[in-house]
């Protein structure tokens, strides 16, 4: 339970120095180099994984206390806080309460944080006269928006189940909780590769090269 919180907080968080990362490639590209140097990148990586290990830290501790009496099977196949703190046999107030506050600094504050990177983005490239250069300067975000969105969505979507959908069947708790947590890292390498031409330059030469060696 703790890892799987703090790789998600991580997660989260990386999607915010990413868009960090686009922002200073659209707001002020002759500077990118000289602002987002190698010390500030380790600088912001071991902040991140900072932040989610001890904003998570307390949950195992605070999950470790409570009685557990009557049913141990959970709705998924791994353990989530919300999850196991359904079946306890005490008051969740303390766990209920830390838990809004964990979600709140790491994934509520990142989305705004997401979110307040666009409208500095979108002011920008309007700011741009050319409509390919427009363009140009949207599709380098195409990636992390997708991004953002495979990691969002499905969190938004095991949150309002466990609120608002506890009469739904044990199996659509699990199938929407497995692809909470095995969607994104599926699908970020597609969305990478389909958007990055080196990467795409890279799998091409590898197909072409199988398949000469095969064909010798």
């Amino acid at each position: 339970m703790y890892f799987i919180h703090t790789f998600s907080a991580i997660e989260s968080g990386v999607l915010v120095a990413m868009a960090i990362d686009r922002v200073m490639a659209i707001w002020n590209p002759l500077r990118y180099g000289t602002i987002l140097t190698n010390g500030v990148v380790c600088k912001t990586g071991i902040l991140i994984l900072s932040r989610a290990a001890c904003v998570v830290f307390p949950v195992p501790f605070l999950i470790k206390r409570l009685p557990f009496y009557h049913s141990n099977i959970l709705s998924h196949s791994f353990c989530l806080h919300q999850d196991v703190m359904r079946l306890a046999c005490a008051s969740t107030r303390i766990n209920s309460l830390y838990g809004l506050i964990a979600v709140i600094f790491t994934k509520g504050s990142d989305s705004l944080s997401i979110l307040f990177s666009y409208v500095i983005i979108l002011r920008t490239v309007m700011t741009i006269a050319s409509g390919e250069g427009r363009l140009k300067a949207l599709n380098t975000c195409v990636s992390h928006i997708c991004a953002v969105l495979i990691f969002y969505v499905p969190l938004i979507g095991v949150s309002i189940m466990h609120r608002f959908g506890k009469h739904l069947s044990p199996l659509t708790h699990a199938l929407m909780a497995n692809a909470y947590l095995l969607v994104p890292p599926v699908l970020n390498p597609i969305v990478y590769t389909v958007k990055t031409k080196e990467i795409r330059r890279k799998i091409i030469q590898i197909f072409v090269r199988t398949k000469i060696t095969a064909e010798g």
